[in-house]
């Protein structure tokens, strides 16, 4: 499947590791010995737009089944043929010398697209109100993890003695209509740890509208840093996102202050932690890693919560420049406790983060 995405992405599809592990899901729920099962699996899960189907089919058809595949024919426009033969007309078409002039195709960004690449630190408050709908969508995404408990299912293999039972008796203790149960795929918690001091002053109105949208979809723990930590998951529930960024900024005693990034992950390992709310949990630390007091801090604390959670994501909005690098002290102590090392300037950046949520059992092979 791996392999068969990235022929898909020569195919020009935009297969990330979010639909791949979408796809093996859609395996995991049928016969893979039946090609009609398999094709309609994979297309549901891997196609998104009409124009998508045609090359998909001949990825299909070549990588599943072996069938040759040929270039799609290129019809040549009449004008570029006349253009060539040093603009002598067609003689099918009795000496029209008349000059044709083809059709220009017009190739831009569209709205959307210049909105996903524009930099939060450059966006304006209405870029911002157009951006809300698309962080609203990808703010959704949660980690996945299997469900302890057995659910009711129709494609269960534990047999469900409790409702057998039940329903037995409408039918004189026959057990004639079975139940079945399996174990289903649940949201694992999500803990979102955001750095607001003065160095991410620039990202911190975009991050926050997108926290803002996670906390409405549900099952998710928003904290602020800066030089002390503060839960903010009860303010940023109001409906309105304006209204919710002023509790987060009244409640918030240090903002746009200095870091002090090992005292506030002590503080919610010491305080949080113990509470078991990173136990199992997808932690994601959003910071540029600028740290004001012992680096070592910061890795012994990051230490502790690794081992409590079950994965780690840091995303930094300086990873957006190509020059970057984690030079700082406080990021090179934390990323050997890091899962995944993400940036997170735009809209764009925040795509990939909902991809690496969404595939992360996955890549951890659970």
């Amino acid at each position: 499947m791996v392999t068969f995405g990235r022929v898909l992405r020569e195919a020009g599809l935009e297969v990330g590791p979010g639909r791949i592990a979408d796809a093996l899901s859609a395996l995991d729920e049928v016969d893979i010995g039946r090609q009609d099962d398999v094709y309609w699996s994979l297309r549901t899960t891997l196609v998104t737009r009409f124009e998508e189907i045609e090359p998909f089919d001949r990825a299909f058809n070549a990588w599943f089944l072996g069938t040759p595949v040929f270039p799609p024919t290129r019809v040549r426009d009449a004008a570029a043929v006349r253009s060539r033969s040093g603009g002598r007309a067609d003689p099918i078409r009795g000496g029209d010398r008349r000059d044709q002039q083809p059709e220009r195709l017009e190739v831009g960004w569209s709205a959307a697209e210049v909105l996903r690449r524009r930099d939060f630190a450059s966006m304006t408050p209405e870029e911002f109100s157009r951006a809300r709908a698309l962080m609203s969508e990808l703010a959704t995404v949660r980690p996945r993890r299997r469900s302890r408990r057995l659910r009711s299912h129709p494609r269960g293999r534990a047999l469900d003695l409790r409702r057998l039972a039940r329903r037995s008796l409408a039918t004189g203790g026959e057990p004639i209509a079975r139940s079945f149960r399996r174990r289903i795929d649940v949201s694992r918690r999500l803990v979102i740890l955001c750095d607001i001091s003065g160095s991410m002053e620039a990202y911190t109105r975009g991050l926050l509208l997108f926290m803002h949208a996670a906390v409405e979809a549900g099952r998710v723990e928003v904290f602020a840093f800066g030089t002390r930590l503060t839960r903010l998951t009860t303010e940023l529930r109001t409906r309105d996102p304006e209204q919710a960024l002023a509790a987060a900024a009244a409640s918030v005693v240090d903002w746009a202050s200095g870091t002090l990034i090992g005292a506030s992950l002590k503080n919610f390992n010491d305080e949080w932690g113990r509470r078991a709310m990173s136990r199992g949990a997808v932690v994601v630390i959003v910071s540029d890693g600028w740290e004001r007091q012992d680096p070592a801090l910061v890795g012994r604390e990051m230490s502790r919560l690794a081992r409590s959670a079950y994965a780690v994501v840091w995303v930094s909005p300086l990873k957006g420049n190509l020059d970057y690098q984690p030079l700082s002290a406080g990021i090179r102590a934390a990323l050997p406790h890091v899962d995944r090392f993400l940036p997170g300037h735009n809209i764009a950046s925040l795509e990939d983060l909902a991809e690496v949520l969404v595939g992360i059992d996955r890549r951890h092979g659970r």
